[in-house]
């Protein structure tokens, strides 16, 4: 079988009381995605997004809007009545498609490809109706017991509740994924009974189904029994997340990156970097954020969608949220880019500056407490300490458009809507209300006093 041959269900319905939260589990975050995003991306391993399949129940709205952009398909479960159900909901729309189906679940984040890509190659090969993957642990409580034959094929799954004390003594258990032969398990789905003491219909009955009719169902081992971890608590959460930073951080150092002291930075699953770029301790890379080759990015920064061109310095403690900065440019520290802020060619842009919908253009420097706001900042341009752009009169925002190579002094005050002028330059303390016209000097200050003798006699001390 092929990827074009097998149809991904994976089941996402549930809300999860563990979690002891009013949003659905599989939209919990580990590694910067929801865990089910996670899912979805391993399962490309094995089939494309069409032939894949979200069951939904619980804020099943908010879970398809979350993915929506992959192009995968859904089915809602009406009354969550267990993970049989839950299948069994999918009968219709699926019944007449050839070849495998692949049931995972939502809340298990750290199942790798290499692992489904087995499973499907496995179950390809063997002559059985389905496989279901295992693994052995030290404390099995909890998990249904799977019961191999002398050949190693699966006889039974017994829960916890109904094991003898024989059987809570295997520490082989079920972890839940399967995958099946369509028309198999499309046929044989409708003799699910309801359990005795839940009511609900149990995907695990299936194995047992399938051997009464005479099927074999095969076992898969999987070494790694953390990969098959499904998220229950926000304790298993944060483990998770850690467990998908270290591997994306590994996977970028293999790429050669250098990441100083991994287990400090954070880095989301979809972030890109490029060869020779070195992240400091405690550097976070979020969202969609791209870094270019050998850029450099400083203790306590944060890259949050944030698009960095090759040869870029974030120093320490900067914030670039949803912005872009080109090729040799330095930000920071302590600066924040922020909307759409633009920051061009070998540009500057120093401690304590904030830049809002703004284009610094090529090799303009901003270097020290200043606010730009709504603006359009020419090439080559200075803008003096202190600077701020007045861009919002109480109901809304206007922009300033300052010319290339113009200079504005210290502490300038710049009301938008306003223009300088190429080459013009504003006085120290100026507030510019007016447009500048190019290559003039500006000034908008009162005129200095002095008042000889003010002072009467020394001041007590």
């Amino acid at each position: 079988m092929s990827v074009n041959d097998t149809t991904v269900v994976i089941l996402a319905a549930g809300l999860g009381t563990r979690m002891r939260s009013k949003r659905a589990k599989v939209l919990h975050r580990a590694g910067g995605l929801a865990l089910v995003e996670h899912v979805v991306a391993a399962a490309t391993a094995v089939a494309p997004a069409e032939r894949m399949i979200v069951v939904t129940g619980h804020q099943a709205e908010e879970v398809e809007a979350v993915l929506q952009p992959s192009g995968v398909g859904f089915v809602r479960q009406v009354g969550q009545k267990g993970t049989g159900h839950a299948l069994a909901s999918c009968r219709e729309r699926l019944q007449n498609r050839d070849g495998l189906v692949m049931v995972l679940y939502g809340d298990t984040p750290l199942l790798s490809p290499v692992t489904l890509r087995r499973l499907l190659d496995f179950q390809s090969a063997a002559a059985t109706a389905a496989t279901l993957i295992t693994t052995k642990i030290e404390d099995p409580a909890g998990y249904g017991r799977v019961i191999l034959d002398g050949e190693g094929y699966v006889t039974a799954i017994v829960e916890e509740k109904a094991a003898t004390p024989q059987q809570k003594s295997i520490r082989l258990i079920n972890s839940g994924i399967y995958c099946f032969r369509a028309s198999l398990l499309w046929q044989h789905i409708v003799e699910l009974q309801p359990n005795a003491a839940s009511g609900e219909l149990y995907l695990t009955d299936m194995a047992e189904i399938l051997v009464q009719h005479g099927h074999r169902v095969g076992a898969l081992y999987i070494e790694d029994p953390d990969e098959l971890l499904g998220i229950n608590t926000r304790v298993e959460l944060a483990d998770a997340d850690r467990v998908l930073r270290e591997r994306k951080c590994r996977e970028l150092m293999l790429a050669g990156v250098t990441v100083e002291r991994p287990e400090t930075v954070t880095v989301d699953a979809n972030v890109q970097v490029g060869a020779d770029t070195v992240i400091e301790p405690f550097a976070r890379l979020l969202g969609s954020t791209v870094v270019g080759e050998e850029c450099h990015v400083g203790a306590g920064a944060i890259l949050e969608s944030a698009v960095l061109a090759d040869r870029v310095v974030v120093a320490p403690y900067t914030l670039v949220a949803n912005s872009g900065i080109e090729t040799g440019a330095q930000v920071g520290p302590f600066a924040r880019l922020r909307m759409d802020a633009q920051v061009g060619q070998d540009a500057r842009v120093g401690n304590f500056v904030e830049l809002k919908k703004t284009t610094l253009g090529k090799g303009a420097k901003s270097q020290h407490l200043a606010y730009l706001g709504d603006s359009e900042i020419g090439a080559g341009s200075n803008i003096g300490a202190g600077t701020i752009t007045c861009n919002y009169d109480g109901e809304q925002k206007h922009r300033t458009q300052i010319g290339e190579r113009a200079f504005i002094g210290s502490n300038a005050t710049l009301v938008a809507p306003v223009e300088i002028g190429a080459e013009s330059y504003v006085a120290a303390g100026s507030v510019i209300t007016e447009n500048v016209p190019a290559k003039t000097l500006a000034l908008g200050r009162a005129r200095q006093v002095v008042k000889q003798g003010w002072v009467k006699k020394p001041r007590k001390k």
